[in-house]
């Protein structure tokens, strides 16, 4: 390839260098808060600072998981207090990840809300899902805006 065009692949972790590993699992353990520095998770995963600076910005976990299972849920909630805290109760009943919020301000009393979700073991249809929530005290209306 000629020009150095910046492009994004996906390629097996069998195949990469033990360094790109070894930066990936510092990365991680940054952001999980297992090492409050860079050059503590160096320490921790055996590698020098300057491999770390060198890759870090140019290598992501792919982490398919996170893309399967999400639902968009777009709601018309009552405005009445408590009904956006019920709703959210109703989705940690149902073992959902809530990944976004988005409330609009009430007008002619009530709010859109978009809410999407990540269920890690699809255990429903997006279909009863919707239902459960349209049995909410307050809901108006329910409508899967994507998902299954």
């Amino acid at each position: 390839m000629a020009d150095k065009e910046n492009r994004l692949v996906i390629v097996s972790s069998e195949v990469l260098p033990e360094i790109i590993l070894k930066v990936l699992s510092a990365k991680g353990m940054r952001a999980r808060g297992e090492a409050s520095t860079s050059a503590e998770a160096c320490r921790a995963v055996g590698i020098s600072r300057s491999a770390y600076y060198k890759y870090k910005d140019c290598v992501f976990n792919y982490e398919e998981q996170l893309t399967n299972n999400i639902l968009s849920i777009y709601l018309i909630l009552r405005d009445e207090k408590g009904v956006l805290s019920s709703i959210i109760s109703k989705l940690y009943e149902l073992n959902a990840n809530i990944l976004t919020i988005n409330q609009n301000i009430p007008i002619d009393s009530v709010a859109t809300v978009t809410v999407s979700v990540r269920f890690d073991h699809a255990v429903m249809s997006a279909q009863d899902i919707s239902a459960e929530l349209g049995k909410v005290s307050g809901v108006v209306d329910v409508k899967l805006i994507s998902g299954e």
